[in-house]
């Protein structure tokens, strides 16, 4: 795919597509559109596309423009487009099929190119079984490479390895310092993606005592937290935190409800 074919896919598109509905999308396809020369290769073009007017569902034509600009980036051997045309399968959003046999296909493709992204991600499938058998020690090796180089969803899945005792042996405590850890080190970009999971993992621990001192404010406060982050996430179009989203709203009752026992008995006589 030459600079000529896409820009001739661009206007095609852009013939065909509601401005309301996808009024970031239309914008950038009509930028390219009247450039004198692209400056960004196509697995950049679809990187950008994917991150417009979220969550919306794109149309048909649209989707697949994005697979053909991905794919010339895989011809082209560039990494991060075998990685993130993988990442739309897994995710199964905006329009595409959730296909985890071809997300793995992908992710491999790009981990052989030393792609950190790819292998953290590779990670997840291991640990959560996606299109292949559970693996805690591939998910841990995985997740190690991502942790090296400052992937906090890496560190932080490394926590609950710890927290479950998978692969490794069953360490609340050193769960407890992971999580937070990562919160005194993540960036304002990071606390997008890893503070809603965090504070739900710590309001638990805080909650039955898990590798802390039992504390139910703090665990109040953190299930509290974890249900913004998460919002925010869920929001954005990243239904895998639904359950989780939920998961922070039945923590932040069962707390009241510990807390509520605790408060004495005896009532105000007005």
């Amino acid at each position: 795919m030459n600079e000529r074919d896409i820009v001739e896919k661009i206007s095609m598109i852009l013939e065909q597509l509601d401005v309301e509905m996808y009024p970031e999308t239309y914008d950038y396809l009509d930028y390219l559109s009247n450039c004198e020369e692209i400056e960004e290769i196509p697995s950049e073009i679809a990187d950008g596309l994917v991150q417009l007017d979220t969550p919306k569902e794109f149309p048909s034509y649209l989707i697949d423009f994005i697979k053909e600009l991905y794919e010339q980036g895989i011809k082209d051997e560039i990494a991060s487009a075998m990685n993130n045309l993988g990442a739309q399968y897994y995710d199964g959003g905006r329009g595409f099929e959730q296909d985890f046999s071809k997300a793995v296909a992908y992710y491999e493709m790009a981990a052989e190119h030393g792609d950190r992204q790819a292998q953290e991600n590779l990670g997840y499938c291991y640990f959560y079984g996606r299109n292949m058998p559970i693996n805690y020690e591939k998910a841990f090796h995985y997740f190690a490479l991502g942790a090296f180089d400052g992937h906090l969803n890496s560190l932080y899945k490394i926590g609950d390895m710890y927290l479950n005792g998978y692969y490794v042996k069953k360490n609340e405590k050193e769960a407890y310092r992971i999580y937070m850890h990562c919160l005194d080190i993540m960036t304002e970009e990071e606390v997008k993606y890893v503070a809603g999971p965090i504070y739900l993992r710590l309001g638990r621990m805080y909650l039955y005592g898990n590798g802390v001192e039992e504390d139910l404010r703090n665990s109040l406060i953190c299930y509290h937290k974890a249900e913004v982050y998460l919002y925010d996430m869920v929001k954005r179009g990243e239904k895998m935190y639904q359950k989780s989203y939920r998961a922070s709203i039945a923590g932040q009752q069962m707390a009241r409800e510990k807390m509520e026992k605790t408060l004495p008995k005896q009532e105000w006589n007005h």
